[in-house]
């Protein structure tokens, strides 16, 4: 039997990498009541970790995962969950010592390590899976087979939005140093990320409003929300992306200045070639911060969009109807033309819908079944899917981040970075911008990389 190759009357040892808050459901979802073993589980701070430190307490306990990676041998699997930031570095670190990975979305904090991590995995044969449990989901599976079927024709637009964010953003990078939190180790939690000393507006998971670590209301949701149509349209890289982002003004008129971390709001049009799956471009209009697009004239007037509160939502519109989503690719419906509106059997919002325990469930099959095995290309989001995806969310990023290079002409400030990015993706490069491309990857602080 090749590597990999777990006798399936055999649970899998797995260490589980950011125990709270997803690390916790992650650890809930991989044990499945017992059909594998938490091992270990290691987090930075053990005030966080308390839940899975009591539901596990036969699994060994560790801070730091480098040390957790070199001391145990008998580790089959491991699930990241940690700030956006670290995830590179801690799954790459696994994959080379041949260990399967369960990485929470996005897949990386840029997209250089996305297409590290994308490649590793076919290198090393890893078994890959990110927590975006959307793509396994009733709702998702449903749109792709009406899609399919030719049910709304040729798409060449679609609507994506987000009641994100939740957590601080458009704020100032704070100056004070309260003390350390007991028994945080801030030195692992910074990682690879340029040193700031603690504070609490970073962690505990405030850290995705920050550039440093997170890759704001896009990252956090981009991967659930941009899944639909990427999956179902079959897109790739994208040609192009333009941006524009909100402020918040001061109470003497002038807008505040803040490029560390993420835009109170933002707007993105991602535009993709056409696909074997659908002849057309399509651009893809990304939408944060509690803005929604309009009603489609398709749509009845009081007809919620996406969600059943309108905070989330996918809008598809093709040549013969509208195909729209929740969140997750819950509750799927088409308008056609006709005026007959096509939807299953409601999928009620609950933690039982959302399919993350199948989503889990069906990558622990597939690490015992092996990579390249029928259970391994069964998976909805291994990285040869994940990555790409993920590419193309942080590709929204860069032109987000660009927005805020500002550059002073007399007394002035001007903002070249808005206008319409051209990207190449092959080579992973914005053409005819250049200081856009610092956002492609980042510097790593001393003593971290990633190779």
């Amino acid at each position: 039997m090749g590597r990999g190759f777990i006798a399936p009357s055999d649970k899998l040892n797995i260490a589980v990498i950011g125990g709270g808050g997803k690390g916790f459901s992650d650890a809930v979802n991989v044990y499945d009541n017992g059909a594998s073993n938490i091992a270990t589980i290691c987090d930075v701070d053990w005030n966080q970790a308390a839940r899975a430190f009591e539901l596990f307490p036969k699994a060994k306990k560790f801070k730091d995962y480098r040390i957790l990676l070199d001391e145990l041998k008998d580790i089959d699997a491991i699930t990241v969950s940690t700030p956006d930031h670290t995830h590179a570095v801690i799954t790459l670190a696994a994959m080379q010592l041949n260990k399967d990975v369960y990485v929470q979305k996005p897949l990386t904090h840029n997209i250089y390590e996305a297409r590290v991590l994308t490649e590793a995995a076919i290198k090393y044969q890893i078994v890959t899976q990110i927590g975006n449990q959307g793509g396994s989901g009733e709702g998702v599976q449903t749109m792709i087979k009406w899609f399919d079927a030719g049910m709304i024709g040729t798409v060449n637009h679609v609507e994506v939005w987000t009641n994100r964010p939740v957590w601080p953003q458009g704020i100032k990078t704070p100056s004070d140093s309260p003390a350390l939190l007991d028994g945080l180790d801030w030195d692992t939690w910074i990682g690879p990320a340029e040193w700031v000393d603690y504070n609490p507006l970073y962690h505990p998971f405030k850290w995705r409003g920050w550039w440093n670590f997170g890759t704001g209301a896009l990252g956090d949701m981009g991967c659930h929300l941009m899944d639909p149509p990427y999956r179902v349209l079959g897109l790739g890289y994208p040609t192009e992306v333009e941006s524009s982002v909100g402020s918040i003004f001061t109470q003497d008129w002038t807008p505040d200045y803040y490029p560390e971390s993420c835009p109170p709001s933002s707007r993105t049009q991602l535009k993709f070639s056409a696909a074997e799956k659908n002849p057309s471009e399509v651009k893809l209009n990304w939408t944060d911060g509690g803005l929604r697009p309009f009603h489609p004239e398709l749509i009845p007037a009081d007809h919620p969009l996406g969600d059943e509160d309108s905070a989330n939502g996918v809008i598809m519109m093709g040549d013969k109807g509208i195909m729209t989503c929740g969140a997750y690719g819950l509750n799927p419906k088409i308008y056609l033309n006709s005026g007959e509106i096509i939807e299953p059997p409601l999928i009620e919002d609950t933690s039982d819908s959302l399919p993350e325990n199948g989503h889990h469930s069906k990558w622990v099959t597939a690490c015992k079944a092996g990579y390249g095995s029928d259970k391994h290309k069964a998976l909805t989001s291994s990285f040869d899917f994940a990555g790409p995806l993920t590419e193309s969310i942080l590709m929204g990023n860069l032109a987000i981040r660009s927005c805020n290079l500002r550059e002073k002409v007399n007394d002035t400030f001007r903002f070249p970075g808005r206008q319409k990015l051209l990207w190449d993706g092959i080579n992973m490069k914005i053409t005819n911008f250049e200081p856009a491309n610092q956002f492609i990857k980042r510097t790593y602080r001393d003593g971290w990389k990633l190779e």
